[in-house]
């Protein structure tokens, strides 16, 4: 299982997933040792296989840092807290946290649109 070190140690996810809210994005950040690189991404892939067939997952995509740094970023549109809180506690998902390389870091949070007048809407 990766080690999970929240964003906001103030309010880390097991907390946010507490919160019905809907249209949810969550950003999770993943370091680790280059050496596991390999790993992470077979595992973390199983994962998205298994989150492409929960309800409420609109899309999901991954993103590695530039250059020499194996940091990853997991951006995944939900369309509530209760779709994602709803997949993240399912037994088959928590089942497979234990694949991950001992050396991952997780730091997930979710987000929601922010409308900032004559830039973007929510």
């Amino acid at each position: 299982m990766p080690t999970m070190r929240p964003l906001d140690p103030a309010f880390p996810i097991d907390r946010q997933i507490g919160i019905d809210a809907d249209a949810v994005v969550l950003i999770n950040l993943f370091t680790l040792d280059p050496a596991d690189e390999a790993v992470f991404l077979q595992v973390w892939e199983d994962d998205a296989s298994f989150m492409k067939t929960q309800p409420g997952l609109i899309s999901i995509q991954l993103h590695r840092a530039i250059g020499e740094s194996p940091t990853y970023l997991n951006y995944a549109v939900w369309e509530s807290t209760a779709a994602f809180r709803a997949a993240l506690t399912h037994p088959e998902f928590r089942a497979k946290l234990g694949a991950y390389p001992s050396s991952a870091v997780a730091s997930p949070h979710l987000f929601q649109k922010v409308a900032v007048p004559g830039i973007c809407v929510a």
